[in-house]
């Protein structure tokens, strides 16, 4: 722009490449608006759409950037310097970030100046050759002499034209995760964020902006997602005049970053789509990027494991014997990984007491972890553990060595939650000690898996360790980022699935390390159609931890059929989280089939196009689909939670991604039908009951499900 600074000019569908500073406006001549220069009245960074937005020179608009220098003035000036233009995407020191090969993208670097205050701002951005996305981030460093404080700082900000926009974004709480929200733009702030030291049960890092006319399937929207997790701020803020400012970054409350001469500080990463093609495309564009550039290649090319896991089984209550019963059952069954959850280490025998002492519990195990983990190898299974490494329990062994490694300040009264408190990820010491401890644990039973649980959130924000107190959120989120990058890196073949009291913490930040994450601690298969629904909007199927659990339902007590439970559970990563031993002759059967279906369907699934077809949040129903590259094969479910009398007769769900040309078979019942006749008239579903004609009745009740594999007819 003319006063040096970075202009915006157009975000949306891809444009021809030609020269696009026309786009810029200059033409607002409203006296009462604070101007540049003098003389001119035509230009006001209070009206002009701005890409990287600074505080304190005219603009009242949320900034990009907070800087205060020395003196206390926090007025900063960045200005053009260079630019460069990368092949491929360089790595962010000490953050997860999507990744790509040369050919793969191109990474542009605008660097921008204050000259007042000596500090260089980095712009970074990375556009996919074969993707509508790009990625945002931004490094500032201090070349001066005296320190400067960052006070606010967003990894990106976007202005948009206008505000006829509606706000989606995924709330809710523990044991019902990423409910999908959604309300209209209106002037002022609409927000949501995390200060709890996670991104949180109650707001995700994702936020969409569409259209009100914007569908599933047709409308322009606009994405962001943070590549973080820990606390947020996601926002849109409406104008006088009607614009919207889109940003995203790490929430300013409880942050500030000192930056002594030739200190940088890395921003986060924000992930951009935009779409004209409705929902479903939105998120099969983030979809896409994570199983490309984000989780670890060997994690998309290798089949993840159906697990089976004992907490809802036996929680506490467990030894050797019980566990060699349980697996040979789990063997049987033909599941391939069993995970041993919570109890096996020091004195676990309730959630009072041991966090922190990671050494087996020679009372439940006396031939030890290794000897046991041998047996579960022997019978033809994987062997995972339950881990809670950013935890100590006030009772433990841990915490009479090294009271000065808890969170919190000394002498005051310290919070509980779930009787725990938390380790001080800041301090070196602490990350030393875990990596220690894990490594000896993985060696000691050649680990397969790693369930990494966190079960509270952050209080009395306090380090020991750190001198800086005002710091102590980001570096914490940095330490548990350095545990899992020396762990992934030294035991590259062991899966790590990440959980924060199921799914207080799953975001794009994890998926960097952990390539599925803990959907929600709610197993219940009604509760898990909305879970599951609103997840999808932002992240892949292959990331979904999910599996079928007993009945009634530990956390709803309601019962629903196997079946029910396993068509649900089939699109996410797939398990079990019963005693097997319980199961009758013929339910036994039942799961030994699912897991062969779930087996012969899992690489599409996890690597197919998803589309959702019925809404749980709109409708009695709930639908959805995968449909492979090649069109050549899909997988349907349909649900509906619970029944209603007199339904419709001619009932149908109306596909998406087939081709219109082929023809396809339906698995259950050999009928045949053209892509455009699914896609265009439907799927029938079958008969219901309804009083008249229930002796010829393929389904009735509550918790009806329907799992339709299709393939093409040759």
């Amino acid at each position: 722009m003319k006063n040096g600074q970075l202009g915006h000019l157009y975000y949306g569908k891809a444009l021809r490449d030609r020269d696009f500073r026309h786009f810029q406006d200059y033409k607002n001549t409203n006296p009462s608006t604070t101007h540049t220069f003098e003389g001119d009245l035509g230009f006001s960074l209070e009206t002009v759409r701005q890409e990287a937005p600074v505080y304190g020179k005219g603009d009242f608009r949320t900034p990009a950037i907070i800087l205060e220098e020395q003196n206390g003035a926090s007025v900063a000036d960045f200005r053009y310097k260079k630019h460069q233009i990368i092949k491929g995407k360089p790595n962010l020191e000490g953050l997860p970030a999507t990744f790509a090969q040369e050919s793969e993208a191109e990474t542009l670097v605008v660097t921008l100046v204050d000259d007042q205050a000596q500090v260089e701002w980095e712009l970074m951005y990375t556009i996919f050759r074969d993707l509508p996305a790009l990625t945002r981030s931004n490094r500032l460093t201090n070349h001066g002499k005296e320190p400067v404080t960052l006070k606010h700082s967003m990894s990106s900000s976007i202005d948009l034209p206008d505000a006829d926009y509606e706000m989606v974004h995924l709330s809710g709480a523990w044991a019902r995760e990423r409910h999908i929200e959604t309300r209209k733009l209106t002037a002022g702030v609409s927000s949501i964020g995390s200060v709890r030291g996670a991104s949180s049960h109650q707001h995700n890092p994702f936020l969409a902006l569409k259209r009100e006319e914007t569908t599933e399937d047709s409308g322009e929207a606009v994405a962001m997602q943070f590549v973080y997790s820990g606390n947020f701020l996601a926002q849109a803020e409406v104008d006088h005049y009607g614009t919207t400012r889109l940003s995203m970054g790490i929430h300013p409350q409880a942050f500030q970053w000192k930056l002594a001469q030739n200190e940088s500080f890395q921003n986060p990463e924000v992930i951009l789509t935009y779409t004209e093609n409705g929902l479903n495309e939105m998120s099969q564009t983030f979809h896409d990027l994570h199983r490309k550039h984000l989780i670890a290649p060997r994690w998309m090319e290798k089949e993840r494991p159906i697990l089976i896991n004992n907490w809802e089984a036996t929680y506490f209550d467990f030894n050797e014997e019980k566990l060699d019963r349980f697996t040979d059952e789990a063997r049987d069954l033909g599941v391939e990984l069993f995970v041993l959850d919570d109890g096996w280490f020091g004195k676990r025998n309730d959630d009072t007491t041991s966090l922190g002492d990671w050494f087996v519990d020679d009372k439940k195990l006396p031939n030890g972890i290794g000897t046991l983990a041998k047996k579960v190898k022997a019978k033809g299974l994987q062997f995972g553990l339950w881990f809670e490494p950013e935890m100590i329990s006030p009772e433990s062994e841990l915490m009479k060595q090294h009271p000065e490694w808890v969170v919190g300040p000394p002498h005051r009264h310290q919070t509980l939650e779930r009787n725990q408190k938390v380790l001080d990820f800041t301090n070196p010491q602490v990350v030393d000690y875990l990596f220690e401890r894990m490594s000896s644990l993985i060696d000691e039973t050649g680990l397969d898996y790693i369930k990494w649980d966190m079960n509270r959130n952050i209080t009395e924000p306090y380090s020991q360790y750190l001198y800086d107190q005002v710091n102590f959120f980001h570096p914490y989120i940095l330490g548990v980022y350095e545990l899992y990058e020396r762990l992934t890196t030294k035991y590259p073949d062991v899966l790590f699935e990440s959980c924060a009291g199921g799914g207080g913490r799953f975001d794009a930040g994890l998926l960097y390390y952990a390539p599925q994450a803990w959907t929600s601690d709610d197993t219940d298969a009604v509760e898990r159609l909305k879970i599951q629904y609103g997840t999808s909007l932002a992240y892949p199927l292959c990331s979904m931890g999910s599996h079928v659990s007993a009945v009634p339902n530990h956390q709803t007590y309601r019962n629903t059929p196997l079946k029910f439970r396993a068509d649900v559970a089939y699109f996410g990563t797939f398990g079990y989280e019963f005693d097997p031993s319980q199961l009758t002759k013929e339910e036994k059967a039942i799961v030994k089939e699912q897991i062969t279906e779930f087996q012969s369907l899992r690489r599409l699934i996890h690597s197919g196009t998803f589309y959702r077809l019925a809404d749980p949040f709109k409708n009695q129903d709930t639908a959805w689909m995968v449909v492979s590259e090649e069109k050549s094969q899909a997988v349907v479910g349909w649900y509906r939670a619970h029944y209603f009398p007199n339904p419709k007769n001619d009932q149908v769900v109306k596909l998406r991604g087939l081709d219109p040309e082929k023809r396809y078979e339906i698995e259950e019942t050999s009928a045949t039908f053209y892509g455009d006749e699914l896609m265009y008239r439907g799927l029938p579903l079958g008969v219901e009951f309804n009083g008249a004609n229930h002796e010829k009745a393929e389904r009735s009740g509550d918790h009806q499900s329907q799992l339709f594999v299709i393939k093409e007819k040759k």
